[in-house]
């Protein structure tokens, strides 16, 4: 397994006040259910998978950025999408 770091990752945020809320709000998803944007999770934790998707580049300050109307809107997307199946 390749070690996360935080310069890995503050390549694709901002800074580390960024980095801290970002991976905060889609360590939680992944907690609750939400999937991994990885194809190799290596069971880690929702934290350390949150840190690697950032790091893979797959997610930006677009997530820090959106509002939480739109934050929630996806969250209840993903409940009802895994409620149905």
């Amino acid at each position: 397994m390749a070690r996360v770091t935080v310069e890995d990752c503050l390549e694709h945020v901002d800074g580390i006040f960024d980095l801290v809320k970002i991976a905060s709000k889609r360590a939680r998803r992944i907690a609750n259910g939400g999937e991994t944007l990885l194809e190799d999770e290596e069971n880690d934790k929702p934290t350390v998978l949150a840190l690697r998707e950032i790091a893979a580049g797959h997610l930006d300050n677009a997530l820090f950025h959106a509002t939480e109307n739109d934050l929630e809107k996806e969250l209840a997307e993903e409940l009802a999408k895994s409620l149905e199946e």
